[in-house]
């Protein structure tokens, strides 16, 4: 029985590779375009795509090359080679950008930066595009079905964001770069005000304020006293009953007992 069905197999391998080269190799544009748009539905796109690439030059300036340009994009996107598939159909949408597919081919176009988008740890260029390229695409499309699903890519896109800026200020405070972390945790504060890390935020900005003034020359004391001390209130003013008050307390306590030595004597 198994001889039956391994010759099966075969037959059937070398027809379909048979009818791949038939297409490769026809003269007939719309002969290649069947079998890339049969193989595109199959999910077949490695093959698609190398048929699609020739009719790019063979349909150019005629009716059928927004057809071609579209599945050719979506092509690279189904293999999931997302450089490649956002390059072609962000092209796609602005040389065709009255196609009934040039919204979704923007959107897609997005997408792939969305999915080309690192660890927070890296670079996060393609992040920040991604940003941009939904934030446009909302702009263009204003009545697009896909608006919650552009937020909802931005909105985790910004996480990234926001934990490369929170990570690279706890760097400063890891490697006691006091002054650099104050003003490194106060823009993020300033540029994430809903941030999850915001009280552990604003108690870094009284660590590091507090850091400074007491490793601070004298001439320079008294000043980051005062910068430390309105830290503090900042921090009690947000996080009255937050779960860091008692540590703020007590850096507090020694703000104002050293602040005492700047206080002028008193005549007996």
């Amino acid at each position: 029985m198994r001889k039956p069905l391994l010759l099966l197999l075969v037959t059937l391998l070398g027809l379909g590779c048979s009818e791949y080269n038939r297409a490769l190799k026809s003269k007939d544009h719309r002969v290649k375009l069947a079998a890339a748009e049969k193989y595109y539905d199959q999910g077949k796109c490695e093959k698609s795509v190398v048929l699609l690439e020739e009719l790019l030059i063979l349909t150019r300036g005629t009716m059928e090359s927004e057809r071609v340009s579209y599945l050719h994009a979506m092509s690279w996107f189904c293999m999931g080679d997302y450089t490649m598939a956002g390059y072609y159909l962000e092209n796609f949408a602005k040389t065709f950008a009255n196609s009934e597919n040039a919204e979704d081919a923007y959107f897609k176009s997005a997408y792939c930066n969305f999915r080309n988008s690192p660890e927070y740890e890296l670079d996060q260029g393609e992040t920040q595009m991604a940003i941009d390229k939904l934030q446009l695409f909302l702009v263009r499309y204003p009545e697009t079905s896909l608006r919650d699903s552009s937020n909802h890519l931005m909105d985790r896109l910004r996480i990234k964001l926001e934990e490369k800026d929170w990570a690279a200020a706890q760097q400063y405070m890891r490697t006691r770069k006091y002054l650099a972390a104050s003003r490194t945790m106060t823009e993020f504060l300033r540029k994430w005000p809903n941030s999850k890390y915001r009280e552990e935020g604003y108690f870094s900005v009284l660590q590091a304020d507090h850091q400074l003034a007491f490793n601070s020359v004298s001439r320079r004391k008294k000043e980051r006293l005062t910068d430390a001390i309105r830290s503090y209130h900042n921090f009690a003013d947000a996080f009255s009953e937050g779960d860091m008050r008692e540590a703020a307390d007590r850096l507090y306590e020694e703000l104002m007992n050293e602040m005492k030595r700047f206080e002028p004597a008193i005549a007996p």
